[in-house]
């Protein structure tokens, strides 16, 4: 049954259906996972990892050292450190957060999960994250998987994408609504 919901449509979807498949196969979902996971948390943490892959000028055996140091530092799944490899030979590093993404909603749809996109204004912790989940898994139905972003201009509160619902509780919104009402 085809369970990757047009996400191979796009160039990441491609890109994300390979390493999904590859992983699946190999029997590694759960390493590759979690090293994306890591990789992601690097990538929002190091703005000098985010330069080396949205760099253009960069060439390609430098993008491929650098990626490669990276990978051997952080002792990512070897699936993982291979396909960033084809990334940076390919120059296709600028697409590894929405592969990232990709990946993570494929994985999801083979666990039989919905995923929920996540902003918050600050990290949350893994007791919110663990407490958000059983909240989304009462009003959907079935479990979620959570893919989480961080941006302080919303100030406070979340805003969850299931699907095509949107429910946005951040103070941002509610500050324009107040201004808004408050203009008559």
């Amino acid at each position: 049954m085809e369970r990757s919901g047009g996400i191979q449509a796009g160039l990441s979807g491609r890109y994300a259906l390979a390493l999904f498949e590859l992983a699946r196969d190999e029997n590694r979902l759960d390493t590759v996972g979690r090293s994306l996971v890591e990789l992601r948390s690097a990538l929002a943490a190091s703005p000098e990892l985010t330069e080396l892959t949205r760099n253009p000028v960069l060439g390609r055996d430098d993008a491929l050292r650098g990626i490669a140091a990276v990978a051997a530092a952080m002792d990512l799944d070897p699936i993982v450190a291979n396909f960033l490899g084809v990334l940076a030979r390919n120059r296709r590093l600028t697409v590894l957060p929405q592969i990232m993404r990709d990946f993570g909603r494929l994985a999801a749809a083979h666990r039989g999960e919905t995923t929920a996109e996540v902003t918050s204004a600050h990290p949350l912790d893994e007791g919110q994250v663990a407490q958000l989940r059983q909240v989304l898994r009462q009003r959907v139905g079935r479990d979620v998987a959570v893919d989480l972003s961080v941006d302080p201009a919303i100030l406070g509160g979340l805003v969850v994408k299931i699907g095509s619902r949107l429910i946005d509780n951040s103070i941002r919104t509610k500050l324009d609504t107040l201004a808004v009402a408050l203009k008559g």
